[in-house]
């Protein structure tokens, strides 16, 4: 559920960021209105999110999918040029967002080493009979 708050909030972020460049510098009333409850509503998903999720790993897909959602929403709208290099950074994101979540998770659960988290207490273990 926690992946889900965070997507949600990436959303938002790109709900937020587009408002404020729609706000004219926070003068427009209505876009602004948009940016201020956007932006509060993604951080507070964020911070939702960062209870489970490592904040590393929960920051850099939030930004990622704030990123990617605004260029590709302005490119659909046409106020961004839509060019082959945009749509391979925006590809490199999305590869990014599920390389967080499905790649690091097979692989630190299948290292060759074990999973991370036995040896990880295995360590801990020799470190505290060590001192």
């Amino acid at each position: 559920m926690d992946w889900v708050i965070l997507l949600a909030s990436g959303v938002l972020e790109a709900v937020w960021a587009t408002a404020l460049g729609a706000s004219n510098g926070l003068k427009k009333l209505k876009p602004t209105v948009v940016f201020v409850v956007a932006s509060i509503l993604s951080l507070y998903g964020l911070g939702v999110a960062m209870v489970t999720i490592p904040v590393g790993t929960a920051y850099a897909v939030w930004t990622a999918t704030g990123a990617t959602l605004t260029v590709a929403w302005a490119m659909l709208r046409g106020t961004e040029p839509t060019t082959l290099r945009r749509g391979l950074l925006l590809m490199g994101n999305f590869s990014f967002q599920v390389n967080s979540k499905v790649g690091l998770d097979m692989w630190f659960n299948n290292a060759p080493w074990g999973p991370a988290d036995s040896w990880a207490s295995s360590f801990l273990d020799l470190a505290q009979k060590a001192g």
